[in-house]
């Protein structure tokens, strides 16, 4: 299980976005990836590693992604 402290500080890795807790997995509440938590309750925030929501094939597609890419271009 998740220490609920730790949820409280989480963010997903693109768009520091608040997380929501789902069975065994973290669900980023703007773009959707799910972050896998393993059974001694370490939530895996490699956004590599995370399921992707439906109709998203990679994470470049994510629009959270997109527009961190924007963001650190020179204007």
């Amino acid at each position: 299980m998740l220490d609920p402290e730790l949820l409280k500080i989480l963010v997903c890795p693109l768009g520091k976005a608040e997380l929501r807790l789902e069975k065994n997995c973290l669900v980023c509440t703007r773009c959707g990836p799910r972050f896998a938590i393993s059974r001694e309750g370490y939530p895996n925030m490699l956004i590599e590693e995370a399921e992707l929501p439906p109709g998203i094939e990679r994470v470049e597609d994510l629009p959270c992604y997109r527009e961190t890419l924007r963001s650190q271009q020179p204007t």
